[in-house]
């Protein structure tokens, strides 16, 4: 099971920019779903939120641990 590492107050507040400003759904989405799981959401709740799947979920995570604000977006070459 993976564990976000808790948002810091910096990201937290870029993040709900992004989920409030971005023109692209799948970036409102994932910053929507790192809101939520930084409040505590369990996986299982964001796949029926967001209607995808664990790995998908999962997939945003590491992204996030990885990349951070950066990790929100598509990477170049895919579509949003």
């Amino acid at each position: 099971m993976i564990f976000l590492r808790e948002v810091n107050s910096l990201s937290a507040k870029l993040v709900e920019r992004i989920y409030h400003q971005s023109r692209h759904h799948q970036v409102r989405q994932r910053a929507h779903c790192i809101i939520l799981a930084n409040q505590g959401v369990k996986v299982e709740e964001l796949t029926k939120v967001f209607q995808v799947s664990r790995k998908t979920i999962y997939n945003w995570f590491t992204r996030w641990e990885s990349e951070g604000i950066v990790g929100l977006y598509n990477k170049p070459g895919q579509s949003c």
